[in-house]
């Protein structure tokens, strides 16, 4: 019979600096199985400490889900509160086998699990006094998987959002005009515009206690068996032919085109051919055509890689965690973009990146493009690709992917790839195929520019959207559905959009065909309606409406900060 750990004991564990994950009441140690965990290492870490059920059956096939318990340590007895993981800032002690430590650690695990009771004062109280009678022989600061000195989460650690805390935690002084005010601090400026935003977003939201976002939790799981009974995760294999299709005659136009030296009209075909490719690539990076993980990746590798260039595991170690954590400025790689986009003020301060395990520096650079960026949303995103040129190259010659497990051969698959990608494309058909230089970067610039609507169907759904630090309480469907944004279209749009218009079915079904969105649509706006989330879909040009407006509602506070700081830097001296 497997052993009853305390709460005390798991967070000895993580302390220890291992990946303790929540399972159905199964307590997990992931810790040697991460270097073999096909889909990287973050999205573990990012898991460490909560109740991962949800995310852990939505990203992973039964057969895998079977295989779980295989790395149980132990079980729980009682509903499990959400820590904060290790690489979102959270700092854990480890407790002394003395006598004296355990009274005090038990009392202090007493006061947390009584935390969603009490007042935001009255935990901070407690805590504080707790913690100061542990001797300091008994503490050990955790060293292993986070950044805690370099991350500050912006609710307290493992603090519990609550109708009565909501002010202390995001509060909102009274208006500032700087322009009036002999000194405005320009921090106190953006984090109250920030804090409305939050505070927005409560206002909209079930309440983020255990036992509402339980009960989304269980009508979430309601909603997948009844997905799951439809059939909607079946994949109709006569829609993956017409994509091959689809792709094979813009490839045929191309070259034919360019036989016939029509350099534009073969440029265009190849960039709607690269387009058209990235949505099927993205099915087989989610294992959702056939659902055997190694001919799917195989297939999406053969896709990305060797015809269009792109590295499908780096896609999958950055798409994981922006599954998991949407829309978080300091974790979400896919909405970090300085210095040329910002989609919240909290990327003004400097923060440091999880994902990229650097600063994310507000610099001079971001101080000219950031006040404009809604002006050059289209022109940036034109350029798109050529970034995840470097970004592919630097995941696969950093080894940055698994090294070990089954997934370990697919960076030597990729290099391959992406070296007859760039042998076949710039080599045979802009070097050789082509006469003169200008002619050539025509080429590369129209097939590239050409690609940009894939770029700006991606971005659309989520650079709207909240990208509030709402705590560990929120539930996976709660967060899915808050950050992400769907795009009504006719069904015959759907060659444009690929189907991932549908982002928000998409997150909350990740393994799912894209082709059975539209199915699946009805269904999850009953259960928005069922459980009060807000169901976000507009039509695409009111979508870019939305996406611009809060591109210049932030390049405006970016011109406030700067404006302001000159002001009080002036004042100051």
């Amino acid at each position: 019979m497997s052993k009853v750990l305390s709460r005390s004991e798991i967070i000895d564990m993580i302390t220890d600096g291992k990946a303790i994950v929540i399972y159905k009441n199964n307590v997990l140690n992931l810790t040697p199985w991460i270097p073999r965990h096909p889909g990287g290492e973050m999205a573990v870490y990012h898991m460490i400490g909560r109740d991962a059920t949800d995310e852990m059956i939505a990203y992973h096939s039964k057969e895998t889900v079977d295989t779980f318990t295989k790395w149980k340590v132990g079980k729980i007895d009682y509903y499990w509160e959400n820590l904060l993981p290790p690489i979102q800032g959270a700092v854990y002690r480890k407790e002394s086998i003395t006598g004296q430590s355990r009274s005090v650690r038990e009392s202090l695990d007493s006061k947390l699990d009584n935390e969603s009771t009490s007042s935001f004062e009255e935990i901070g109280t407690s805590i504080s006094s707790s913690t100061s009678s542990i001797p300091d022989t008994a503490i050990e600061e955790y060293k292993g998987l986070g950044y805690p000195s370099a991350v500050k989460p912006v609710v307290p650690q493992n603090m519990l959002i609550t109708e009565e805390n909501k002010n202390t935690l995001f509060p909102v002084t009274e208006e500032i005009n700087p322009k009036s005010s002999a000194i405005v601090n320009p921090k106190v400026l953006m984090h109250n515009y920030d804090n409305g935003l939050t505070h927005q977003d409560l206002a909209s939201l079930p309440s983020l206690d255990y036992k509402t976002q339980q009960h989304l939790r269980d009508k979430y799981t309601e909603l997948h068996e009844l997905v799951i009974r439809n059939g909607l995760y079946d994949c109709n294999y006569w829609d993956i032919f017409r994509e091959l299709v689809k792709i094979g005659s813009l490839f045929l136009y191309s070259f034919s085109f360019l036989k016939l030296n029509c350099l534009f009209l073969s440029a265009v075909c190849m960039g709607m051919a690269w387009h058209q490719m990235t949505f099927i690539a993205h099915d087989a990076g989610h294992v959702s055509i056939t659902h055997n993980y190694q001919f799917d990746n195989l297939f999406g590798m053969v896709i990305a890689d060797w015809f269009g260039g792109l590295s499908l595991g780096w896609w999958k170690r950055n798409h994981n965690v922006h599954h998991l954590i949407p829309n978080d400025p300091v974790h979400d790689p896919d909405i970090q973009h300085l210095p040329f986009f910002a989609v919240s003020v909290r990327l003004f301060d400097n923060v440091y990146s999880t994902y990229y395990k650097c600063f994310l520096w507000f610099d001079k650079a971001a101080e000219i493009f950031i006040p404009f960026q809604n002006y050059l949303y289209y022109p940036i995103l034109s350029f798109g690709r050529f970034n995840l040129y470097f970004l592919s190259w630097s995941h696969l010659i950093r080894g940055l992917g698994p090294r070990h497990g089954k997934a370990a051969w697919f960076r030597y698959f990729e290099i391959c790839g992406l070296s007859f990608f760039f042998y076949w494309f710039f080599y045979l058909v802009v070097y050789k195929s082509i006469d003169g230089g200008w002619n050539r970067f025509n080429y590369v610039l129209v097939s590239h520019v050409a690609t940009m609507l894939v770029h700006v169907q991606i971005t659309l759904s989520h650079f709207a959207m909240s990208t509030s630090d709402l705590g560990v309480s929120e539930s996976f469907p709660s967060r899915q559905i808050r950050t992400t944004m769907d795009v009504d279209c006719p069904e015959w749009l759907d060659f444009l959009h690929g189907g991932l218009q549908f982002q928000a079915i998409h997150h909350l079904f990740p393994r799912m065909p894209r082709h059975n969105f539209r199915r699946v649509q009805p269904l999850v706006i009953k259960f928005c309606e069922d459980v009060g989330l807000s169901y976000s879909i507009y039509g695409f040009g009111e979508g870019n409406e939305i996406v611009i407006g809060k591109l210049g509602d932030v390049a405006k506070q970016c011109s406030i900060l700067l404006d302001a700081t000159r002001k009080y830097d002036g004042d100051l001296y």
